[in-house]
């Protein structure tokens, strides 16, 4: 179906990654602990927006650029290096104004500029786009006349996937936050920890390797 096959093997690779800890698990958290439910929930949409960006660029082959040009590796990398730590020392130096974005009065400017950081941090990390370029096309039939459309299916497949997961994850650092928010001490902490936390993702993104 579609040009796809040993797709109930694809579906539990998927839940399989998705459980597997990484930047955006981290990502996701960070913002629910940081900024509440909604934020996080606003954050996962954004990450699997990425996820859709990255399908579209691996079906049209131009993820092929990464892992072949060792400068275009370089250049997405450092620059989604350096936008997670910009994130994350705005969180260091803003702790006050991270607060649960649904009490804001301007929601709608705050949660697009949730939304397009949880893109934008996604699509900057070439790692991810070399990741869809290899994982993909094993479960893509190799006589299938239609290239795009088994990509896309496939990549639908893990937004569904990913969101479910991710939807877990905010609800639970979430709640959490909550509990612990009630107590002072643990309360400042809580404000420190995601701009640690992104700073943390953006060295860590900038000294990773292709493979």
């Amino acid at each position: 179906m579609f040009g796809i096959h040993d797709l109930p093997l694809f579906i539990i690779s998927c839940i399989l990654l998705n459980l597997t800890p990484g930047q955006d698990t981290l990502y996701i958290i960070g913002r629910s602990v940081a900024q509440g439910r909604t934020a996080g929930i606003v954050s996962v949409i954004g990450i699997m927006t990425g996820v859709l960006v990255h399908t579209l660029l691996a079906a049209l082959g131009l993820s092929v650029i990464l892992a072949t040009s060792a400068m275009a590796f370089a250049i997405v990398k450092y620059a989604g290096a350096l936008y997670l730590i910009w994130i994350g020392v705005r969180f260091l130096v803003q702790p006050d104004g991270s607060g649960e974005v649904a009490h804001t009065a301007d929601q709608t400017r705050k949660r697009w500029k949730i939304f397009s950081q949880g893109v934008l941090t996604n699509v900057l990390n070439p790692k991810v786009a070399l990741f869809f370029l290899s994982f993909l096309p094993q479960f893509v039939s190799a006589q299938t006349q239609m290239v795009v459309v088994p990509f896309i299916v496939l990549g639908l497949l893990f937004f569904t996937t990913g969101s479910i997961w991710g939807l877990v994850l905010v609800y639970g650092a979430s709640w959490l936050s909550t509990r612990f928010r009630r107590r002072s001490s643990l309360g400042r902490v809580f404000k420190r920890l995601p701009g640690l936390l992104f700073v943390g993702l953006g060295i860590r993104l900038a000294f990773s390797q292709a493979r």
